[in-house]
């Protein structure tokens, strides 16, 4: 006899802060900045979530990383995800950034890269879970506002770290944790493993947040539905398709599935996006152009002709020959 379905909550509380949806905007190096989360956060995203920001840098006071302090209240609430292996470090860093406005501190233990896990922080603390809980304790007791924390699995399939260490990281005092159903071994490769998450939703109180493999409203429904978690996290789906969050939205609130953005919507969001980021004094236009280049090809993936409009874009330097190459482009598609 099948299992009745999971009844699924439209809000999401971490600590004292509630979120007006179970939808979290997930971070991204060189992704996650002020333009892109204020489009996510209007579009339906319930939290959205700064770059990964080092504590060493901001204990230097690396003008470059206090650049990137760059929230306003238009995306609130907002967190502020930091990396590092050092707990005194790091609890210093969250209080900088609590002074700076943040509403919610995350901890960063999924990040595999190597520049980032050879130096003991980000999903490397997953080998070490005694340090890892040391500096959330550390982070919740310097701080007023929620610590959150974002792991994956573990670091690779010998051990199911995640299950132990969430409940740790509940007794150190973290408010909520985001679970990355991958292996840090994994990198973004397989597929996500979903049962990890409800087997950490099954061994903790503090909301549960699930990540990984959700490329569509109906995948994070399925999720929230086969996992019990909170709430959703939303990576790589959401890069040129800041949508996804809207389309969530819309089926969570029992509506039927939304038309997808026109071709004109896209465009104009893709400009607003990079004049956003533009505007930014810590970035201007030619740095902006050059970030978008990578970025701006996905607002356009499905339709005829993304493949030489790719090729185009990296040839732009300024803002003007974009905005008047996609509404060329825009105009020949119509």
């Amino acid at each position: 006899m099948p299992t009745a379905p999971t009844i699924i909550s439209k809000q999401l509380s971490i600590g004292p802060i509630k979120l007006d949806a179970p939808i979290v905007l997930a971070p991204m190096a060189g992704i996650t900045n002020h333009s892109f989360r204020q489009i996510c956060r209007e579009l339906g995203a319930g939290l959205v979530v700064t770059e990964l920001l080092s504590s060493h840098a901001i204990h230097y006071k690396n003008a470059k990383t206090f650049g990137m302090f760059d929230w306003t209240d238009s995306e609130r609430p907002v967190s502020v995800q930091l990396f590092g292996g050092d707990p005194s470090l790091m609890a210093e860093a969250a209080m900088v950034a609590e002074e700076h406005g943040a509403d919610i501190i995350d901890l960063n233990m999924g990040c595999w890269v190597p520049k980032v896990a050879k130096n003991g922080a980000g999903a490397a603390l997953l080998k070490d879970v005694c340090l890892a809980a040391d500096i959330v304790k550390a982070m919740v007791q310097a701080v007023k506002i929620p610590v959150t924390v974002k792991i994956r699995s573990g670091w690779d399939s010998k051990e199911t770290t995640a299950i132990g260490f969430a409940q740790r990281a509940q007794d150190s005092g973290a408010a909520a944790i985001a679970v990355h159903a991958r292996f840090a071994s994994q990198g973004f490769t397989g597929r996500a493993d979903w049962s990890v998450i409800r087997r950490v939703k099954d061994v903790v109180t503090i909301p549960v947040i699930g990540n990984g493999d959700i490329e569509s409203a109906e995948d994070a429904l399925r999720m929230l539905d086969e996992t019990g978690c909170d709430g959703v996290m939303i990576g790589r789906a959401a890069v040129g398709n800041p949508w996804i969050f809207r389309e969530i939205r819309a089926l969570l609130d029992c509506r039927s599935a939304i038309d997808p953005p026109s071709l004109l919507e896209r465009i104009d969001v893709a400009l607003r996006h990079v004049k956003t980021l533009a505007a930014d004094p810590n970035v201007g236009e030619e740095r902006a152009v050059k970030e978008m280049r990578g970025q701006l090809p996905h607002y356009f993936k499905g339709f005829p002709g993304v493949t030489k409009l790719r090729s185009e874009l990296v040839k732009f330097n300024l803002i003007d020959d974009i905005e008047n190459f996609l509404h060329k482009a825009g105009s020949e598609c119509r």
